[in-house]
């Protein structure tokens, strides 16, 4: 369900909308129907949604109505306003899409935006979904991609600073995110033999060393390393020209050092169909590439695009884990 003061709510109704026109697999919600249902009425909406015991249910009812597998929330919902109370079934709707993933009752993940700090004082602790879910599968070793048609980016560093980013930089970690890119790429992208672009960390990645010593000192070595392997990696790249069409269509993802090296020209080149995608774990992941949006949640405006493209996203995932 995600934060349900957010916007999850509504881009899930829409998403169930174009189900048709998007050529959606079928899916089901682990929401509070009754929040979901008074959500719908508010906005006018015609959606019927039906609760669910099992989620075999969902795809023989799917073409009808959404399907809910029920999570009763402590306390009425007030858009763009978050109630600690129903911080546990967040968290909680978080674990039972996990177990129902493991166990292959579901095929896949998708999770609506969370609002962390409301999630803090019933026991959260970790950075975002990505580390929860991590955790919840065993540890797993993982990445964070963001994808778009145009485009997917692999982040060696994410939500930390730019200046502790660039002082933690290694080339074992560069190693470790780029070699479970590749792995997924091939397990889950059915690429048989990925292409990555290493971006570089500093302008003109160094120019030989007159703008920074991180690249040939760092970045190169990874990037020989990983060709050792036998992984069809090369950079490091300029970061002000790896990005424009003929650049990207050398490689399958680009490895970026940094948060906003990836991001920024992947929200420009697609702002709203932008996936994030949890690379590495046993089960499959997805996401909207936004936040719970409190200023516009119970208006209707939100775009549910990206909600649409991380659906999307994890049924062609499933299929190639299920078929590959």
């Amino acid at each position: 369900m995600g934060e349900p003061a957010g916007i999850g709510g509504e881009i899930t109704l829409k998403a169930w909308q174009q189900r048709h026109h998007a050529r959606l697999s079928p899916f089901f919600v682990l929401d509070d129907p009754t929040r979901l249902k008074a959500l719908a009425t508010q906005l006018g909406w015609n959606v019927p949604l039906v609760v669910i015991d099992t989620p075999d249910q969902a795809s023989i009812l799917f073409d009808q109505a959404l399907p809910v597998l029920p999570l009763a929330l402590a306390a009425p919902v007030h858009a763009g306003r978050p109630d600690d109370a129903n911080a546990p079934m967040v968290i909680a709707a978080i674990e039972q899409a996990v177990a129902l993933a493991q166990s292959g009752a579901a095929g896949a993940v998708v999770t609506n935006p969370i609002h962390k700090a409301a999630l803090y004082g019933a026991g959260f602790k970790y950075p975002g979904h990505t580390e929860f879910v991590a955790a919840l599968c065993g540890n797993a070793e993982v990445a964070m991609m963001l994808a778009s048609p145009q485009l997917r980016v692999v982040l060696v560093s994410i939500h930390v600073s730019l200046r502790q980013a660039i002082e933690t930089l290694t080339s074992d970690g560069i190693l470790h995110i780029a070699r479970i890119a590749a792995r997924a790429l091939q397990r889950d992208f059915g690429i048989a033999r990925p292409r990555l672009g290493i971006a570089g960390l500093n302008p003109h990645a160094g120019e030989a060393g007159s703008m920074g010593h991180e690249d040939a000192a760092i970045v190169a070595p990874a990037v020989a390393q990983l060709r050792a392997e036998g992984i069809d990696a090369f950079g490091p790249l300029p970061p002000d020209t790896m990005f424009h069409a003929e650049a990207r269509a050398g490689y399958d993802a680009a490895i970026c050092m940094y948060h906003d090296q990836g991001l920024i020209p992947l929200k420009t080149l697609d702002f709203d169909r932008g996936v994030n995608i949890t690379l590495g774990l046993p089960i499959i992941r997805t996401s909207p590439d936004h936040g719970t949006a409190f200023d516009i949640a119970g208006s209707g405006q939100a775009k549910p695009d990206s909600l649409i493209a991380a659906l999307q996203m994890a049924g062609d995932m499933a299929r190639q884990r299920r078929n590959g």
